[in-house]
């Protein structure tokens, strides 16, 4: 009976003290949310003034120092630099995501006529989206109604190519005759040289090139690449930059020849590489699913992206791995590439394979220490999702 009477006690001791420091709990927590509502009031000032001087959503350089000024705070309280820094991105990037919902409603032209040409398109589709919202006129050309060119070209600012690579030199010549002389003539073929230079040839206007370096899922273009190749009259397509970078996009500039030449890897080999991977464990019919219960995740994040490539349009990626006879004779050296890989393993030369491994270790230099950590952090939140 003692014994009970002494256990109850205690329990009762516990049950007022937990519930004392869960209590307290409850009110930081209550006071955290406060703060964060706060914060978010202020973030509603800064889009009201962003959007008086159309200024841009993305600050790169001030994030930056935020993210390291936060986590020296951090250390300066003994806490987890990485657990503050991962708590700011969600908040910040949360952040960005309401600037750039409130500034797709914000058009450095409101009005303006915008004719986009192969509008029906995924990507035509999706910047025609954006240029609505923001305030602008949005004609739609294609196939369907070409018949009608004419009378969609009257008064455009702008004229957006939005076709497969193989028909845009064609739907360049095509489009010139009907389009104002002052009206901006832009593409975003993934490819620049050749469309770049037959839009100068045929239009006398402002030209310029341009690359979305994302698909048309993207919810948003908070943090999205957009290359730009300067074409003619840089003062008469700047609106055009404005208005990507309000919409929260990041311009990288490049003239076409730099731009075409780094999409050969980019795009072209990356794809030809992961299509011979995935073609490869099809022919030798691997058991894909039971391989998968005996990844790591860094093995399940590689067949993540083999397995994406494969889920989407194959007419697509034909045009952007046979783009050009440049981008073919790249992926060929690809492939003798491998070849120069066969004595070594006949030979079962390991000491060959570790001089080449670290030559090429050499040559990636400190992007190797970065990617560890980028990839290790893509890996931990693979463990977190799956």
């Amino acid at each position: 009976m003692q014994q009970s009477k002494i256990e109850g006690g205690i329990e009762n001791t516990f049950e007022s003290e937990i519930k004392e420091l869960r209590d307290r709990i409850d009110d930081i927590d209550e006071q955290i949310l406060t703060l964060i509502s706060q914060r978010f009031a202020e973030v509603q000032k800064v889009v009201a003034l962003k959007k008086r001087h159309n200024m841009p959503v993305f600050h790169p350089a001030r994030e930056e120092d935020m993210i390291s000024r936060l986590r020296d705070s951090a250390r300066k309280r003994q806490m987890d630099p990485d657990f503050i820094e991962e708590l700011y991105r969600v908040i910040l990037r949360n952040s960005r995501l309401h600037q750039t919902v409130e500034m797709k409603q914000q058009g450095i032209k409101p009005g303006s006529k915008v004719l986009i040409v192969g509008g029906y398109g995924q990507m035509g589709s999706y910047f025609a989206w954006f240029f609505t919202t923001s305030g602008y006129e949005v004609r739609i050309l294609s196939e369907n109604n070409w018949d009608k060119v004419e009378s969609l070209c009257i008064d455009i600012e702008l004229a957006l190519i939005s076709v497969p690579i193989h028909v845009t030199l064609e739907t360049v010549r095509r489009i010139a005759p009907y389009l104002p002389p002052d009206a901006l003539l832009a593409d975003i073929t993934s490819i620049k040289t050749e469309p770049l230079n037959e839009m100068m040839k045929v239009h006398k206007g402002p030209v310029i090139g341009l690359h979305p370096l994302f698909g048309p899922t993207c919810s948003s273009l908070d943090k999205q690449i957009i290359a730009v190749t300067p074409g003619k009259k840089p003062e008469q397509y700047q609106w055009l930059i404005d208005q990507l970078t309000l919409w929260g996009a990041i311009v990288v500039n490049s003239n076409a020849q730099e731009h075409d030449e780094i999409m050969d890897i980019v795009q072209g080999l990356r794809h030809f590489a992961t299509f011979c991977f995935g073609q490869f464990l099809s022919r030798k019919k691997i058991e894909l699913h039971r391989t998968l219960e005996f990844s790591s995740p860094i093995y399940r994040l590689e067949m993540g992206m083999v397995g994406r490539l494969f889920a989407q349009d194959s007419s697509l990626y034909a045009e952007i791995v046979f783009a050009t006879p440049l981008r073919r004779k790249l992926l060929k050296d690809f492939v003798l590439s491998l070849n120069e890989q066969i004595a070594m393993l006949d030979n079962n030369d390991k000491e060959l394979f570790i001089e080449r491994f670290s030559e090429t270790a050499k040559w990636f230099g400190t992007f190797s220490e970065q990617a560890l950590r980028e990839s290790t952090f893509i890996i931990n939140k693979l463990i977190e999702r799956f």
